[in-house]
């Protein structure tokens, strides 16, 4: 019996994986242009899947496409990190509630989160983190949650990315994601969502203060 041979990746979509590495790993910046040009060359492909990984990219909210300007990386500042975590606070900690009482496995959580520990550069240590939320939520029983906090994910990605290059806090953040788990694993819901919550937060509360100062002046509440 012949094995099925393994589909091979559309050029496009490997410019797009690439691109997309470099972006939520820092080696492109905020604000940087991304050449059709320059980027074909590095790829080895023509400017054709590099226009339509750009594209795809701009529909994720990564990159920003300018009649005048042509193509940048998204810039980061307190209002997108208060928009996209904004998302994240309403909806992830309800996924993760939903997938405890539930019953859901959450192996792969257990699973991303040993890889974090065990990483040997910010790349991969992003990664595993990207994973281990994603497990949290995706086994909530409801696929259109699930897919909306992917749409966000990308973006959470980017604002993570700016915020350990001005101030690492991997430590901490591990030590919250042990404790989000070890509750989950208990099957304790309303805690493992709370402190989900309470680290989501805090994260964009450390990162962009100036955030939270504006989201408190916006209702009046402190």
């Amino acid at each position: 019996m012949t094995s099925v041979p393994t589909p091979i990746p559309s050029r496009t979509q490997y410019v797009l994986e690439g691109i997309k590495h470099r972006i939520l790993t820092g080696q492109l910046t905020p604000g940087q242009a991304l050449v059709e040009t320059e980027l074909a060359a590095q790829f080895g492909v023509s400017k054709t899947p590099v226009r339509e990984a750009l594209k795809t990219l701009a529909g994720t909210g990564l990159v920003v496409m300018n009649q005048y300007k042509g193509v940048t990386v998204r810039m980061v500042d307190a209002d997108m990190a208060r928009e996209v975590y904004d998302v994240r606070l309403l909806l992830e900690p309800e996924a993760l509630k939903r997938a405890v009482q539930r019953g859901a496995s959450l192996d792969a959580a257990r699973s991303a989160l040993t890889r974090a520990d065990e990483a040997t550069d910010t790349a991969e240590r992003s990664l595993a983190n990207r994973e281990f939320h994603r497990a949290l939520y995706l086994p909530c029983g409801n696929p259109l949650l699930g897919r909306m906090l992917d749409e966000v994910r990308d973006q959470a990605a980017l604002v993570s990315a700016v915020a350990w290059a001005a101030s690492p806090s991997w430590d901490r953040e591990a030590g919250e994601h042990r404790e989000i788990l070890r509750l989950a694993l208990a099957g304790d819901a309303d805690g493992a969502a709370r402190a989900l919550h309470a680290h989501i937060g805090s994260f964009v509360q450390r990162a962009f203060p100036q955030a939270e100062s504006g989201a408190q002046g916006e209702d009046g509440q402190a």
